[in-house]
């Protein structure tokens, strides 16, 4: 049996989220501290304070660490509500990166690791990042890493340089990716390592000027420079860092769908507004058919998107790994949204390309959205290699 209904408990809280991101969170949009580089620390903690006293923090975390255990399907119905501001999800604490990294750690962290790593994360005490795009290659091909360990029996010694990493300045719980050299004690090949930000061997170089800012502390660029680490740091099995890099990121690149479709939701509801009281030629613009085919186009995206977003989900409930699905929708969804937004900002004129609206944001930040986690062609390509296999 087939069934899109959504359960009644579940469209309550959906609706609790929405009306707490539209009443608490909306206006800090317009908050000094949203900067260029993103959501302040500062302005970060004061959003989750506001989620912490309506209980909504961290609500997908496992009920172990004091979340509610969400389901995939129960994930897109409450992160969708939480998009309509870019800043639900970083108050609700289930923004990118610490979102997906929290999952990775659920899944592989020791016991020791999550009291250590995890769980100030968990809290919304602390930030986290995922270190493992590289300036020379290693991003959508992880193959290429050059960031390199050495083991000695004892400790771990870590030398590199990653870009675009995601909230490093600031971030306390670090995931590094790096090449384990050959040696006599551990398995050799791509590792995952645990590290304190505030590890003198972590090296924050600058943070880099890019078209979004809905990530808290922007885009770094961080050089590990002889960094030391006890065997202890490890984190999972040696050589396994690109099995775990796919654990992670199948969810997170529908996460990021979820709470984007959102943000696509609120750029419609604008555009819709403009044209139903905006006038010319002795109308509302949105009786004309050319700004009515917009919107309808938008209207269908939306639905369409919804309905990918929800298969994968559905898989991956179900316990079915949907790499190809998620690949699917991370290309089809990130696309579609970014053409709605597109379209809003065309039905709004010249206030589209302005602050009078958030949706020049939402724009721009959507375009990012079509590279986070895999850019479209990338995907495709794996989609199509899938394809060619039968």
């Amino acid at each position: 049996m087939i069934d899109f209904a959504i359960p009644a408990d579940l469209a309550a809280e959906r609706d609790r989220v929405r009306r707490f991101v539209i009443d608490k969170i909306v206006p800090y949009e317009r908050d000094p501290r949203l900067t260029a580089h993103g959501p302040t620390d500062e302005l970060r903690q004061e959003l989750v304070e506001l989620a912490r006293a309506e209980k909504l923090l961290t609500v997908q975390a496992p009920e172990s660490l004091g979340g509610r255990g969400l389901t995939h399907i129960e994930q897109a119905v409450i992160y969708e509500a939480a998009g309509w501001s870019t800043l639900g999800p970083v108050a609700m604490n289930c923004a990118a990166p610490d979102e997906g990294n929290m999952f990775l750690l659920s899944k592989v962290a020791d016991p020791d690791q999550v009291q250590r790593f995890l769980a100030p994360v968990v809290a919304g005490h602390q930030r986290s990042v995922f270190a493992m795009t590289e300036p020379d290659g290693a991003g959508s091909d992880p193959a290429q890493l050059s960031t390199a360990a050495t083991f000695d029996g004892e400790n771990f010694t870590i030398n590199g340089r990653k870009w675009l990493i995601t909230g490093a300045n600031g971030a306390k719980t670090w995931i590094i990716m790096a090449r384990l050299a050959s040696n006599p004690h551990l398995p050799e090949g791509p590792t995952l390592f645990l590290a304190d930000g505030d590890e003198p061997g972590i090296v924050i170089e600058r943070t880099m000027n890019t078209m979004d800012r809905n990530y808290v502390a922007g885009h770094g660029v961080v050089r590990f420079d002889n960094l030391v680490l006890p065997r202890e740091a490890l984190l999972g099995e040696a050589g396994q860092a690109l099995r775990y890099a796919q654990l992670r990121l199948a969810p997170a690149r529908l996460t990021h769908c979820m709470r984007w479709l959102g943000a696509a939701e609120r750029a419609q509801s604008i555009a819709v507004e403009h044209a139903r009281t905006r006038t010319a030629f002795g109308k509302p613009i949105g009786e004309h058919e050319g700004v009515s085919f917009m919107l309808a186009d938008n209207e269908i995206a939306l639905h369409q998107c919804r309905l990918t977003i929800w298969h994968a989900c559905w898989l991956m409930d179900k316990g079915e790994k949907a790499r190809h699905e998620s690949s699917i929708a991370k290309s089809f969804v990130s696309e579609e949204l970014f053409k709605v937004a597109d379209r809003c900002v065309q039905v709004l004129g010249g206030i589209g390309i302005s602050d009078e609206t958030v949706v020049e944001m939402i724009f721009r930040d959507m375009r990012a959205f079509r590279l986070y986690d895999g850019p479209t062609e990338v995907h495709k390509y794996a989609i199509g290699r899938k394809v060619l296999r039968g």
